[in-house]
């Protein structure tokens, strides 16, 4: 097993000794070179899937599903019920892996935890005043330290955007920190909300950054803006948590979230991820989906490829 995330730290201390030597760091990283990133994407999204592989590829994308509602109108039965699709997303066919996670609001986090309890699906939960993330690092992180005492297993934090777009990483990295240590064991996906960064040498700066704060994911978006995870600004990612790792031993794990919806969409990210970072990320620890529809279109298409037919409107369940 890769080294963890906490000894990232001792990899590359000198970095973040002072906000000059960080800025230095993170502005010294090779700049992205955007039409070769865009087209190797675009390269490897025409990979054709055989039809056994396509059966194993949509199986592993259900068990990297973090299913996900964050609405204001989240009830504890709705989340009750998202809990149960979790645990057996096709109740025909007990078959279906369950998904890795379910994603709530901190408030939710006990009614996830009673709905997916012993089934060994994850509790994870956003916090940080999620999705803007403005509010006092006070208040952020008790935001944090509730859902931890609620039962989440993981928390999905955002980062400031202003203060890194202001260039101030230094405050960047110490929040991540401030947040690492009150998420205490449950393992902590940040969240750059790369449609805000504006260039892709953003969103490369803001990888590494997170990873030197502690990250043990890094994930894209909240979902909530125009601009959600693309498999350019995926595969960028895929390739700071393998340099990352070649670099200090740690491994980290990517998160993209918001507008994958198909199972085409899936499948040509588990190919970024198997051609960019390696077969060590295809696997559920270390590569998620944040989706809320993702899941019915997996379904669907898992039982197409078992029957040979779709089923009618009603056979998966409407989120």
């Amino acid at each position: 097993m890769p080294t963890t995330a906490s000894s990232a730290a001792h990899a590359l201390t000198d970095v973040t000794a002072s906000d000059g030597s960080l800025r230095r760091f993170l502005h010294g990283l090779p700049g992205v070179d955007t039409v070769g990133l865009e087209a190797r994407a675009a390269s490897l999204g025409t990979r054709s899937v055989k039809t056994t592989a396509k059966a194993y590829a949509i199986d592993l994308a259900i068990s990297m599903v973090d299913l996900t509602t964050l609405e204001g109108a989240d009830t504890p039965g709705k989340v009750r019920a998202l809990g149960a699709k979790a645990v057996h997303p096709d109740p025909t066919d007990r078959t279906a892996p369950t998904t890795a996670a379910v994603c709530v609001y901190p408030d939710m986090v006990a009614a996830a935890k009673e709905a997916v309890a012993g089934s060994g699906v994850l509790v994870a939960s956003v916090a940080t005043a999620f999705p803007a993330g403005r509010a006092a690092l006070d208040v952020k992180l008790a935001d944090v330290k509730d859902a931890v005492a609620a039962g989440a297993d993981e928390i999905d934090m955002v980062i400031d955007r202003g203060a890194f777009l202001a260039g101030k990483y230094l405050k960047v990295y110490d929040e991540i920190v401030a947040v690492k240590e009150a998420s205490g064991a449950a393992r902590l996906k940040v969240i750059f909300e790369t449609g805000e960064l504006s260039t892709y040498d953003n969103i490369r700066r803001a990888s590494w950054l997170g990873m030197l704060a502690g990250a043990d994911f890094i994930k894209t978006s909240t979902g909530k803006v125009a601009v959600n995870a693309t498999p350019a600004n995926t595969l960028l990612m895929l390739e700071a948590v393998r340099d990352f790792r070649a670099q200090t031993g740690v491994q980290v794990g990517v998160k993209p979230a918001g507008g994958i919806r198909t199972t085409k969409d899936a499948v040509k990210f588990l190919v970024l991820v198997k051609e960019t970072a390696g077969e060590d990320w295809l696997d559920n620890h270390w590569f998620r989906f944040g989706a809320s529809s993702l899941l019915n279109d997996l379904l669907m298409q898992r039982q197409k490829l078992a029957t040979g037919r779709y089923s009618g409107p009603d056979y998966v369940t409407v989120d």
